[in-house]
């Protein structure tokens, strides 16, 4: 869809309407929707918010000639195209696709006559953060923002949508921050939180070289990767600079960049840990990696994390082992406000991995037990963003001197059918089965996760063996890494990956090479089948012949 910027006549009745009182105010939707106490497990509605109570909120604006820009996006990553290997620069993208200066100032004008402060607004115009109160926040919004008890913890929600004056509906696509709810969780498992089966492996990063095949593939020393973080990553560094010297590897220059207020939390560092030091491991070096970290894991505060990505354009490619249902996201408006930094980053150039979680064909409600096929019928986001790849897990095994024996669809790791994400032509063109009903499926490919076959990562000094596919993510960004350092013009990994297979399959093997064909296991719902499935998507990358075939 083409978003127009607003004429002269339209900003002239954009004044009138916003001095207006609100009883003379023409409302209208956004994106973020009602969350009722019925959407969202245990809770109890404890009534309104205290008014005074403080809140910050992002509005998401919409892109303008998007559709354009995903032309675009197939015309780079097309061989046989002129436009080939080109990209934008973020400068580029704002010019063409982001709201217009005018657009900016009547929200930014907005948001100032209805009280809020410390206003500011991202370099690409998508995003407008500001903070104020939970009472202006009802009056600009037209909405109303509730307490939950939820767990035993308070939580706050907009219990109807958030609605716009009219001569702002076609700017403001969503307000992110009415709610506290969305938040996304490490897919990170350790073994003792699965069944004991009756083998149990670990592998360091020079073994996965050796397994998945990587031979003569030189080392990702061009590339600039990034890890999606949040909290205080200092000990992550210390950590990483433990791996490195005990697996004998290069010590990789490390950049932090903190988006939002800084966070002293360190609940997250096992995750942040594996997700280092396997995406740098895997690569076997890179030029720069990029630590972002937010405030917090919650939907607004991750909206701006990723834009941050996007619109620096500092690492062309990135990893993060989280996850939701993708309902929620879908009804908080994050997902537009997510998709649209996407799609940016992938006309840049740049590709962002995610992991698919470890509750099988079903995403997780409250406590769910991992793996347990029990849950919501949704898969995770944003492994199920279009311009995602949504990287699944497998359980790996090799004999003893490391070479690839087999691998099996990991019984917990995700996959299934968006219900809110179409397929992009790749798939389409792939003929995978959800494409018909045009419908993003994932995973797009899958690497180790289970975490009986799974990696040997340093935490606060020690070691400890953990999997998940908060595994297979940071190992997909690695292989990645070691394509577009060599063959730059790569870009955008989707199209390429796809490009390798043509849908016609014999079992156990691809027509073009670059994957290990997985036929064996099952998720709960969905079984590993030869060619694409809804366990291993393409499979797992044999990256050797990946980096033969890929262009």
């Amino acid at each position: 869809m083409k978003f127009l910027p607003l004429s002269g006549v339209t900003l002239l009745v954009a004044t009138t309407l916003l001095s207006a009182a609100p009883a003379q105010t023409v409302w209208v939707n956004t994106a973020t929707q009602g969350i009722s106490v019925n959407l969202l497990d245990r809770a109890t509605d404890l009534g309104p918010a205290p008014g005074t109570q403080a809140i910050t909120l992002r509005v998401a604006l919409k892109m303008r000639n998007r559709s354009t820009l995903i032309s675009y996006v197939q015309q780079i990553n097309n061989p046989a195209s002129p436009k080939y290997g080109e990209s934008l620069t973020p400068a580029e993208f704002t010019a063409a696709y982001g709201p217009t200066s005018a657009q900016v100032t009547s929200v930014v004008n907005y948001l100032k006559q209805s009280g809020f402060t410390g206003i500011t607004v991202e370099p690409n115009h998508m995003l407008i953060s500001a903070s104020g109160t939970v009472a202006k926040a009802n009056a600009a919004f037209h909405t109303k923002v509730e307490r939950f008890n939820q767990y035993g913890d308070v939580v706050y929600g907009n219990t109807t949508a958030a609605r716009v004056p009219q001569a702002l509906g076609a700017t403001v696509g969503a307000v992110l921050g009415l709610n506290d709810i969305g938040k996304m969780k490490p897919t990170m498992v350790t073994r003792t939180q699965v069944a004991t089966p009756t083998y149990a492996v670990s592998y360091n990063p020079q073994d996965f070289w050796k397994i998945y095949g990587n031979g003569s593939t030189p080392a990702a020393s061009n590339a600039t990767i990034a890890i999606i973080a949040e909290g205080n990553v200092t000990q992550v560094i210390k950590d990483l600079r433990k791996a490195e010297a005990t697996f004998k590897l290069p010590q990789v220059p490390v950049s932090v960049i903190q988006v939002g207020i800084a966070s002293p939390d360190t609940s997250g560092l096992d995750e942040w840990d594996m997700d280092t030091q396997y995406s740098t491991g895997m690569a076997g070096n890179v030029k720069r990696l990029y630590i972002y970290t937010g405030s917090s894991l919650t939907d607004t505060d991750l909206a701006l994390e990723i834009s941050r990505w996007a619109t620096q354009n500092l690492a062309k490619a990135a990893s993060a082992s989280l996850g939701i249902c993708e309902f929620f996201p879908f009804i908080d408006g994050s997902m537009l406000a997510d998709d649209n930094s996407f799609l940016e980053a992938a006309a840049q150039g740049q590709t962002f991995f995610a992991s698919t979680g470890d509750t099988g064909s079903f995403c997780p409600v409250g406590a769910a037990a991992n793996g347990v096929p029990a849950g919501a019928p949704f898969v995770n986001y944003p492994a199920s963003s279009a311009y995602v790849i949504g990287a699944g897990g497998t359980t790996l095994l090799a004999d003893s001197g490391d070479v690839y024996d087999k691998e099996v669809a990991w019984y917990a790791g995700g996959g299934g059918i968006s219900q809110f994400e179409y397929a992009p032509y790749w798939q389409v063109n792939a003929a995978v089965p959800s494409a018909p009903a045009n419908s993003k499926g994932i995973p797009d490919m899958a690497m180790d996760a289970d975490p009986y076959s799974g990696a040997n990562v340093f935490v606060n000094g020690s070691w400890l063996i953990v999997g998940g596919t908060s595994l297979s993510s940071p190992l997909s960004l690695g292989v990645w890494a070691r394509m577009i350092s060599a063959k730059p013009k790569l870009g955008f990994a989707a199209p390429h990956l796809y490009a390798l297979y043509n849908g016609t399959v014999t079992p156990g093997t691809y027509p073009h090479g670059g994957y290990h064909d997985i036929i064996v296991g099952a998720n709960g719902l969905y079984s590993a089948l030869p060619g694409w499935d809804y366990t291993t998507g393409l499979g797992s990358i044999w990256v050797s012949q990946m980096y033969t075939h890929i262009k």
